[in-house]
């Protein structure tokens, strides 16, 4: 008349491939992760040679876009 309720006893799996990816797929799917090469730039300021968009340590000091951010370089980890 009713529903039953069943007790959970298997335990749950995941689903997985049927088949293994083959090399020619996984080489045509990676095609697409090229390295990408790091534009540089010379600081106004200092003269110093540094990564565009990141902040630099010259001379003990921080700076980002030409001007000083901090007197002391933080620590590296």
């Amino acid at each position: 008349m009713g529903s039953k309720i069943l007790p959970i006893a298997k335990q749950i799996v995941m689903p997985n491939p049927k088949r293994r990816h083959s090399q020619q797929r996984s080489a045509k799917r990676r095609t697409h992760y090229k390295a990408e090469e790091v534009t540089l730039s010379k600081d106004t300021t200092t003269g110093e040679i540094h990564v565009r968009h990141r902040a630099h340590v010259s001379e003990g000091k921080l700076f980002y876009k030409g001007k000083l951010v901090s007197e002391k370089a933080p620590l590296k980890a």
